[in-house]
């Protein structure tokens, strides 16, 4: 039998914050959200001190080590005729925990809402939201870098966001407070829903691509599935041992997996609610200190665009690359304080936030009966080093 050892995702770029500390609260320099736009053309981090960069996708050059050849950047000369996009700077005046891209492109129905409601600011466009830490969300548009709605009703920090796939402009905003709230952008950012049953602050949300449900984990032991229809709960997956602090439905909607602080990933049936399998987070550098009950726990939990992989954050420096039907990662990448992580939409690249600096790893698959060939990059200049097949 063909297997391939774990081998280290090349690390494609290093962004740091570009600015001295301002604040002496720890949470103020760290990366708690990074996202890409639907279409992949935009990509934004909060880098601390209350600041979101939004980047132009692909990278410039500047950013990637000569001779890498990035999947995304077959579409550099597609944009240039259309007016090369600018790197902007979003000052949002709190800490910033969540971010979430609108869907694009804008279906007509909003500019004719808009015209026919002139005060409201137009959204019929690319919208960055972010969730602060006074409990406000502010609305930004990404061309210009104009702040277009702010968002009032949570009454603590807004962890996470979500907006449906669909392109309705219904957001889904997960809080502190123990509550997620439902808008429409298309309204004025009317709150159109508050979403009460969590015990303790609500962690993150993520709404299924058929927008026909909304998973909530809250710092417990089970996690919430709730009707976007009606807004009503339909059933609580319980079968973690510790805190349950993330959540991701495949791309087709037929799986859901939740990570936990008890070093588990488990996938599920959404529909029915059936505990389909678990994935293990086992020590991997023996030098690390086993007293520690945390060394292991799960940050952040994601699926791959095409739904065949998954990608994990832990507290034990490391990224993990899964196959869903493979027990153990089949790629591991070093990493710090890792806090997030999320998949370019369309493949070959995996963002991470950490407590220093955002990363981005190049996971290209370059062979689809999963032997895999990685590259890395030791210091600022890539090596290409084959994988090896034991028989």
């Amino acid at each position: 039998m063909l297997s391939a050892a774990p081998e280290e995702p090349l690390l494609l770029a290093e962004l740091k914050p570009g600015r001295p500390h301002q604040f002496d609260w720890k949470s103020s320099c760290e990366t708690w959200s990074v996202a890409f736009s639907p279409d992949g053309s935009w990509f934004a981090w909060s880098q601390g001190h209350c600041i979101v960069k939004l980047i132009p996708w692909p990278l410039e050059e500047q950013f990637i080590p000569k001779g890498f050849e990035a999947k995304s950047r077959s579409s550099k000369n597609e944009t240039k005729g259309r007016g090369s996009p600018k790197e902007k700077t979003l000052d949002c005046g709190q800490i910033v925990w969540g971010l979430a891209f609108s869907p694009w492109p804008s279906p007509p129905s909003r500019k004719l809402w808009a015209r026919h409601h002139p005060q409201v600011p137009d959204v019929s466009c690319l919208v960055l939201a972010t969730g602060l830490n006074d409990g406000q969300i502010k609305i930004w548009e990404v061309q210009t870098g104009l702040l277009l709605l702010n968002l009032s009703g949570h009454q603590d920090v807004v962890r996470d966001l979500s907006f449906t796939p669909s392109g309705s402009l219904i957001l889904v905003s997960a809080s502190r407070d123990k509550t997620l709230r439902i808008w429409d952008l298309n309204k004025h950012g009317k709150q159109i829903q508050v979403l009460s049953g969590h015990l303790q602050w609500v962690y993150c949300c993520s709404i299924s691509p058929d927008c026909s449900m909304l998973c909530s984990a809250a710092g417990e032991k089970s996690v919430f599935l709730w009707s976007m229809r009606s807004y009503t709960l339909i059933r609580k997956l319980e079968g973690h041992q510790s805190s349950v602090v993330s959540c991701d439905f495949s791309p087709d909607s037929a799986l859901l997996v939740t990570a936990s602080y008890d070093t588990n990933v488990i996938m599920w049936d959404p529909y029915t609610g059936e505990r389909l399998r678990s994935l293990h987070h086992t020590q991997v550098d023996p030098a690390m200190d086993d007293s520690d009950v945390h060394i292991s726990s799960l940050r952040s939990v994601c699926f791959s665009p095409e739904g065949l992989y998954l990608a994990t954050v832990a507290d034990d420096r490391l990224l993990r690359i899964w196959a869903l039907e493979l027990k153990t990662p089949i790629a591991f990448a070093p990493m710090t304080n890792g806090l997030c992580c999320t998949f370019f939409p369309h493949g070959g690249v995996i963002a991470t936030g950490t407590g220093v600096v955002m990363t981005l790893a190049d996971t290209h698959v370059r062979d689809p009966s999963l032997l895999f060939n990685f590259i890395r990059l030791i210091g600022w200049f890539q090596l290409y080093r084959e994988t090896e097949i034991a028989p």
